[in-house]
């Protein structure tokens, strides 16, 4: 059930809705909320966000964060990585087409990129490098 190294990294690196989480206030859960990411098996994992959200402030307070992916079909298969935040970056055009190109249609990609710089103010890049994973696929039952 548990997913092989080779496994896991490679299912992080399709394009999956992921759910990140971070701690935000020791008084309460977890801030979770659905992203958009990017990793490349053996390298470190990016996500693109408002450097004043809350997820921004809350990682920067924390300093790590994590994420879980999953799928249904053919088989329910999850993995979830943890780790340090290893460095920010600023927000780019490449960043911003690398990840619309992801996870959108070709035919799409360039008319978000020209909504995303014009209407969803500035970004950042925030990367983590995976330190604690958790993987399983259910697919024998």
């Amino acid at each position: 059930m548990t997913l092989s190294l080779r496994e896991r990294e490679q299912f992080l690196a399709e394009p999956h809705i992921g759910a990140l989480s971070v701690l935000e206030r020791p008084d309460r859960a977890p801030l979770t909320v659905p992203i958009w990411y990017h990793y490349t098996p053996g390298g470190e994992l990016w996500v693109r966000t408002g450097p004043d959200s809350r997820k921004a402030r809350a990682i920067r307070s924390a300093g790590r964060f994590s994420l879980m992916v999953q799928r249904t079909e053919p088989t329910v298969r999850y993995v979830s990585v943890e780790g340090p935040v290893t460095r920010t970056a600023p927000d780019s055009h490449q960043r911003s087409w690398e990840m619309a190109e992801r996870y959108l249609p070709q035919d799409k990609v360039a008319e978000f990129v020209a909504y995303d710089q014009t209407h969803l103010g500035e970004h950042i890049a925030l990367y983590m490098r995976p330190e604690h994973w958790v993987s399983a696929d259910l697919g024998a039952f």
